[in-house]
């Protein structure tokens, strides 16, 4: 396999392993500066060029790519994409992970545990926002900050009135977050590659601080996560669109709630806590993936005129209850179930003599006028009871 490292830093922990890691299972690795590459754009010829010549042929290419440099080294990730070259993680992926608002709005539809969050732009809405999450202290993130930079904790509603006015004179977006006292300064991150989670450590902030990453002085120590919380990190980076993720969750009475979900997750920290081979695993993940490529079936499927995915949710009252797979008639109307979700569970390709129970949701390909036609009616959502805003007395003199 010919392997491309995308990467500002060679010499970077992550990068070095990666490159050692694949040399060492006998493959060739190129480590090329994103930055550096020319994206040429034209009917059935995407092209890349790098350093103003054709860049080298590549099997896969594993992005590591910097905040700083999201939007071109995106760019880059999805023609790779057009070229047909297998990446580690896809440029949607990434580009979910890196904005916080963003990727707690895609978690937030799915049953996974997440902190409650607010975002607002008018003052007016500030002190609402806080009381809705719970009060003071609060939680205050800025939507692109990396190793705990631009987090903030205000240990009441008037310090955290005055950093959000601050940050947002400066034009900085930022979100208000509960404040989850129950963690005690500690996280836990969770390394995915494809389905599995193949190290993970805990986290735990030191002396004032109640930030716990490693880049902040956090203490690391290796940890043998439950069958919940591995669960959950491979579904949210799943759901995020990534591979090869880094997922923080904070540990509450109540199960895990993700903080984040990182796409160009750190090495040097979690495998010295765990001794693990990570970069092992990644290389690994890469090599089976490239001899057995996934297909995107939302660009295959869109050429069929009248088919698609969709989703078919079955309430109380669906006339599917109690019969098999087989005796539904779906197949006989053109409609494949490809996925089963019961109860937390996704069951593939489920059996034919599968009973359909209330509350399946079946994920299916077929024909989109025949699936409308067992679609539910939609339900008008309940809105939540606004905060009642203070009296505000106003003076002269």
């Amino acid at each position: 396999m010919i392997l491309g490292i995308l990467s500002r830093g060679p010499r970077l922990y992550s990068t070095r392993r990666l490159k050692e890691a694949a040399v060492a299972r006998g493959h060739t690795v190129k480590v090329l500066n994103p930055l550096d590459f020319s994206i040429y754009v034209e009917p059935q010829r995407p092209e890349l060029f790098y350093r103003n010549k054709p860049a080298p042929n590549l099997d896969a290419v594993i992005p590591r790519i910097g905040a700083s440099v999201t939007y071109f080294g995106t760019a880059v990730v999805r023609q790779f994409e057009q070229m047909d070259v297998f990446c580690a993680n896809t440029a949607g992926g990434i580009s979910n992970s890196r904005d916080k608002l963003r990727s707690l709005q895609i978690l937030s539809k799915f049953d996974i545990g997440i902190p409650q969050t607010e975002f607002v732009r008018r003052k007016q809405d500030v002190l609402p926002a806080i009381e809705r999450v719970g009060g003071a202290p609060v939680i205050i993130k800025l939507l692109e900050g990396t190793q705990g930079v631009g987090v903030i904790l205000a240990d009441s509603i008037k310090i955290a009135e005055a950093i959000i006015e601050t940050l947002q004179s400066a034009k900085q977006n930022v979100l208000i977050q509960k404040f989850v006292a129950e963690s005690k300064g500690r996280d836990v991150r969770a390394f995915v590659v494809g389905d599995t989670v193949v190290a993970a450590m805990r986290r735990t902030a030191q002396g004032q601080e109640f930030r716990s990453n490693v880049h902040r002085g956090g203490r690391t120590e290796a940890l043998e996560l439950s069958d919940t919380y591995q669960q959950t990190a491979v579904r949210a980076a799943q759901i995020m669109g990534l591979q090869v993720a880094g997922v923080d969750m904070l540990e509450t009475s109540s199960g895990p709630q993700v903080l984040e979900v990182n796409s160009s997750p750190g090495l040097e920290g979690i495998e010295g806590a765990t001794k693990i081979d990570v970069a092992g695993a990644v290389i690994d993940y890469v090599s089976d993936r490239v001899q057995f490529p996934e297909m995107d079936i939302r660009q295959r499927l869109t050429v069929t005129k009248g088919y698609g995915v969709s989703e078919l949710p079955l309430p109380g009252n669906s006339e599917l209850l109690g019969k098999t797979i087989q005796d539904s008639g779906l197949r006989e109307k053109d409609i494949v179930i490809l996925m089963l979700a019961r109860e937390g569970r996704n069951i593939s390709n489920p059996r034919t003599d599968r009973v359909l129970q209330a509350h399946d949701r079946l994920l299916c390909y077929g024909k989109l006028e025949t699936m409308k036609q067992f679609l539910p009616l939609r339900r008008k959502r309940k809105r939540k009871k606004t905060v009642a805003q203070p009296d505000v007395q106003t003076s002269s003199g």
